[in-house]
Protein backbone atom coordinates (compact mmCIF):
# COMPACT_ATOMS: atom_id res chain seq x y z
CA UNK A 1 0.00 0.00 0.00
CA UNK A 2 2.96 2.34 -0.64
CA UNK A 3 2.64 5.19 -3.14
CA UNK A 4 4.64 8.29 -4.01
CA UNK A 5 3.34 11.82 -4.48
CA UNK A 6 5.63 13.49 -7.00
CA UNK A 7 6.18 16.96 -8.44
CA UNK A 8 8.88 18.56 -10.58
CA UNK A 9 10.03 21.99 -11.73
CA UNK A 10 11.72 22.66 -15.05
CA UNK A 11 13.23 25.32 -17.28
CA UNK A 12 10.22 25.27 -19.61
CA UNK A 13 7.31 23.33 -21.02
CA UNK A 14 8.79 20.77 -23.39
CA UNK A 15 11.92 18.60 -23.08
CA UNK A 16 11.94 18.21 -26.88
CA UNK A 17 12.78 21.93 -27.04
CA UNK A 18 15.83 21.42 -24.84
CA UNK A 19 14.22 22.15 -21.49
CA UNK A 20 15.41 20.26 -18.41
CA UNK A 21 14.35 19.40 -14.88
CA UNK A 22 15.63 21.64 -12.09
CA UNK A 23 13.85 20.14 -9.05
CA UNK A 24 12.21 16.88 -7.99
CA UNK A 25 10.13 16.46 -4.85
CA UNK A 26 8.58 13.21 -3.60
CA UNK A 27 6.46 12.35 -0.55
CA UNK A 28 6.00 8.75 0.55
CA UNK A 29 2.48 7.60 1.46
CA UNK A 30 1.51 4.40 3.24
CA UNK A 31 -2.19 3.58 3.06
CA UNK A 32 -2.58 7.10 1.54
CA UNK A 33 -1.08 8.80 4.62
CA UNK A 34 2.32 10.59 4.55
CA UNK A 35 4.99 8.66 6.43
CA UNK A 36 7.39 11.61 6.81
CA UNK A 37 9.83 10.10 4.33
CA UNK A 38 10.61 12.43 1.42
CA UNK A 39 12.99 12.72 -1.51
CA UNK A 40 14.07 16.19 -2.65
CA UNK A 41 16.79 17.40 -4.97
CA UNK A 42 17.70 20.48 -7.01
CA UNK A 43 19.36 19.84 -10.36
CA UNK A 44 21.80 21.70 -12.55
CA UNK A 45 20.02 21.83 -15.95
CA UNK A 46 23.25 22.65 -17.81
CA UNK A 47 21.56 25.52 -19.60
CA UNK A 48 20.18 29.02 -19.00
CA UNK A 49 17.02 29.76 -17.01
CA UNK A 50 14.29 31.50 -19.05
CA UNK A 51 12.70 34.46 -17.31
CA UNK A 52 9.22 32.92 -17.59
CA UNK A 53 10.31 29.79 -15.72
CA UNK A 54 12.20 31.81 -13.09
CA UNK A 55 9.02 33.76 -12.32
CA UNK A 56 7.24 30.47 -11.63
CA UNK A 57 9.71 28.75 -9.27
CA UNK A 58 12.38 31.36 -8.47
CA UNK A 59 15.32 29.01 -9.18
CA UNK A 60 18.14 30.93 -10.83
CA UNK A 61 21.12 29.75 -12.86
CA UNK A 62 23.42 30.92 -10.07
CA UNK A 63 21.53 28.92 -7.43
CA UNK A 64 21.52 25.76 -9.55
CA UNK A 65 25.13 26.02 -10.78
CA UNK A 66 26.60 23.80 -8.04
CA UNK A 67 23.70 21.35 -7.85
CA UNK A 68 24.11 17.74 -9.06
CA UNK A 69 23.46 16.64 -12.64
CA UNK A 70 20.59 14.25 -13.25
CA UNK A 71 22.84 11.27 -13.95
CA UNK A 72 24.35 11.70 -10.47
CA UNK A 73 21.01 11.29 -8.70
CA UNK A 74 19.18 8.95 -11.07
CA UNK A 75 19.90 5.80 -9.04
CA UNK A 76 18.83 7.37 -5.71
CA UNK A 77 15.65 8.73 -7.29
CA UNK A 78 14.69 5.39 -8.83
CA UNK A 79 15.44 3.60 -5.56
CA UNK A 80 13.16 5.95 -3.63
CA UNK A 81 10.17 5.62 -5.96
CA UNK A 82 10.66 1.86 -6.36
CA UNK A 83 7.88 0.20 -8.33
CA UNK A 84 5.08 2.01 -6.52
CA UNK A 85 2.29 4.17 -8.01
CA UNK A 86 3.14 7.82 -8.68
CA UNK A 87 0.51 10.39 -7.69
CA UNK A 88 0.99 13.49 -9.86
CA UNK A 89 -1.09 16.56 -10.71
CA UNK A 90 -1.07 16.84 -14.52
CA UNK A 91 1.01 13.69 -14.83
CA UNK A 92 1.81 14.00 -18.54
CA UNK A 93 3.95 17.08 -17.88
CA UNK A 94 6.10 15.53 -15.14
CA UNK A 95 6.31 12.09 -16.74
CA UNK A 96 7.54 13.41 -20.09
CA UNK A 97 10.32 15.35 -18.34
CA UNK A 98 11.30 12.45 -16.08
CA UNK A 99 11.40 10.05 -19.01
CA UNK A 100 13.41 12.47 -21.14
CA UNK A 101 15.98 12.73 -18.34
CA UNK A 102 16.04 8.96 -17.79
CA UNK A 103 16.43 8.20 -21.47
CA UNK A 104 19.22 10.79 -21.63
CA UNK A 105 21.27 8.77 -19.15
CA UNK A 106 20.45 5.40 -20.67
CA UNK A 107 17.77 4.36 -18.18
CA UNK A 108 14.41 2.82 -19.03
CA UNK A 109 11.46 5.25 -19.07
CA UNK A 110 8.75 5.07 -16.43
CA UNK A 111 5.52 3.55 -17.81
CA UNK A 112 2.68 6.03 -17.78
CA UNK A 113 0.45 3.34 -16.31
CA UNK A 114 2.20 3.95 -12.98
CA UNK A 115 0.80 7.49 -12.77
CA UNK A 116 -2.32 8.38 -10.81
CA UNK A 117 -3.24 11.78 -12.27
CA UNK A 118 -5.13 13.96 -9.79
CA UNK A 119 -6.00 16.56 -12.45
CA UNK A 120 -8.67 14.48 -14.24
CA UNK A 121 -9.81 13.21 -10.83
CA UNK A 122 -10.51 16.79 -9.75
CA UNK A 123 -12.17 17.70 -13.05
CA UNK A 124 -14.46 14.70 -12.78
CA UNK A 125 -15.38 15.51 -9.18
CA UNK A 126 -15.95 19.23 -9.84
CA UNK A 127 -17.01 19.64 -13.51
CA UNK A 128 -16.40 23.10 -14.92
CA UNK A 129 -14.53 24.33 -11.84
CA UNK A 130 -10.85 25.33 -11.72
CA UNK A 131 -8.73 22.25 -10.99
CA UNK A 132 -5.31 23.75 -10.31
CA UNK A 133 -3.62 23.10 -6.98
CA UNK A 134 -4.44 26.51 -5.50
CA UNK A 135 -8.14 26.16 -6.37
CA UNK A 136 -8.28 22.69 -4.82
CA UNK A 137 -6.60 23.97 -1.66
CA UNK A 138 -9.30 26.65 -1.37
CA UNK A 139 -12.04 24.09 -1.96
CA UNK A 140 -10.71 21.63 0.62
CA UNK A 141 -9.62 24.38 3.05
CA UNK A 142 -5.98 23.29 2.92
CA UNK A 143 -3.46 25.91 4.04
CA UNK A 144 -1.16 26.79 1.15
CA UNK A 145 -0.11 30.21 2.42
CA UNK A 146 3.58 29.23 2.17
CA UNK A 147 3.18 28.59 -1.57
CA UNK A 148 4.32 31.99 -2.83
CA UNK A 149 6.11 30.25 -5.72
CA UNK A 150 6.00 26.75 -7.15
CA UNK A 151 8.34 24.32 -5.41
CA UNK A 152 8.49 20.59 -6.10
CA UNK A 153 8.63 19.32 -2.51
CA UNK A 154 6.14 21.86 -1.15
CA UNK A 155 3.72 21.14 -3.98
CA UNK A 156 4.09 17.38 -3.42
CA UNK A 157 3.30 17.84 0.28
CA UNK A 158 0.22 19.91 -0.57
CA UNK A 159 -0.86 17.44 -3.26
CA UNK A 160 -0.68 14.62 -0.70
CA UNK A 161 -3.38 16.45 1.30
CA UNK A 162 -5.44 17.20 -1.82
CA UNK A 163 -5.24 13.58 -2.97
CA UNK A 164 -6.50 12.37 0.39
CA UNK A 165 -9.56 14.59 -0.02
CA UNK A 166 -10.13 13.51 -3.63
CA UNK A 167 -10.31 9.86 -2.64
CA UNK A 168 -12.81 10.47 0.15
CA UNK A 169 -11.34 12.52 2.95
CA UNK A 170 -9.02 12.11 5.88
CA UNK A 171 -8.85 8.98 8.00
CA UNK A 172 -11.53 9.28 10.66
CA UNK A 173 -10.19 6.70 13.11
CA UNK A 174 -6.79 5.50 14.22
CA UNK A 175 -6.44 1.76 14.46
CA UNK A 176 -4.35 0.46 17.36
CA UNK A 177 -3.07 -2.97 18.23
CA UNK A 178 -2.07 -3.92 14.71
CA UNK A 179 -5.47 -3.47 13.03
CA UNK A 180 -5.02 -1.56 9.81
CA UNK A 181 -8.42 -1.56 8.12
CA UNK A 182 -12.13 -1.96 8.77
CA UNK A 183 -11.97 -5.37 7.12
CA UNK A 184 -9.49 -6.48 9.79
CA UNK A 185 -11.47 -5.12 12.74
CA UNK A 186 -14.60 -7.26 12.64
CA UNK A 187 -18.29 -6.61 11.92
CA UNK A 188 -19.09 -5.19 15.37
CA UNK A 189 -16.67 -2.25 14.96
CA UNK A 190 -17.88 -1.62 11.40
CA UNK A 191 -21.48 -1.56 12.67
CA UNK A 192 -20.50 0.87 15.44
CA UNK A 193 -18.82 3.18 12.92
CA UNK A 194 -21.94 3.20 10.75
CA UNK A 195 -23.94 4.70 13.66
CA UNK A 196 -21.60 7.64 14.15
CA UNK A 197 -22.69 11.08 13.05
CA UNK A 198 -19.90 13.10 11.48
CA UNK A 199 -20.20 16.91 11.21
CA UNK A 200 -21.03 18.23 7.76
CA UNK A 201 -18.27 20.04 5.92
CA UNK A 202 -18.89 22.99 3.63
CA UNK A 203 -16.84 23.88 0.57
CA UNK A 204 -17.33 27.59 -0.32
CA UNK A 205 -17.74 28.26 -4.01
CA UNK A 206 -15.91 31.29 -5.45
CA UNK A 207 -17.30 33.67 -8.06
CA UNK A 208 -14.75 32.31 -10.55
CA UNK A 209 -16.04 28.77 -10.01
CA UNK A 210 -19.67 29.87 -10.38
CA UNK A 211 -18.87 31.57 -13.69
CA UNK A 212 -16.99 28.49 -14.91
CA UNK A 213 -19.91 26.27 -13.91
CA UNK A 214 -22.40 28.50 -15.75
CA UNK A 215 -20.25 28.39 -18.88
CA UNK A 216 -20.05 24.60 -18.61
CA UNK A 217 -23.85 24.28 -18.40
CA UNK A 218 -24.26 26.31 -21.58
CA UNK A 219 -22.40 23.59 -23.48
CA UNK A 220 -24.98 20.92 -22.55
CA UNK A 221 -27.59 20.43 -25.25
CA UNK A 222 -31.18 19.55 -24.21
CA UNK A 223 -30.44 19.10 -20.49
CA UNK A 224 -32.82 16.85 -18.56
CA UNK A 225 -33.75 19.56 -16.08
CA UNK A 226 -35.34 21.59 -18.89
CA UNK A 227 -37.45 18.66 -20.04
CA UNK A 228 -39.35 18.20 -16.80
Amino acid sequence: MRSIVLDTESTGLDPKSGHRLVEIGCVELHHDVPTGSVYHVYLNPERDMPEEAFKVHGLSEAFLADKPLFHEIAEDFLTFIGEDPLIIHNARFDMKFLNAELEGVGRAPLPFSRAIDTLPMAKKMFPGAPANLDALCRRFQIDNSSRTKHGALLDAEILAQVYLELIGGRQTTIALGGASSSQDQGPSLQKERSKRQWPERSFPVSEEELRAHAQFLLKIKHPLWEQV
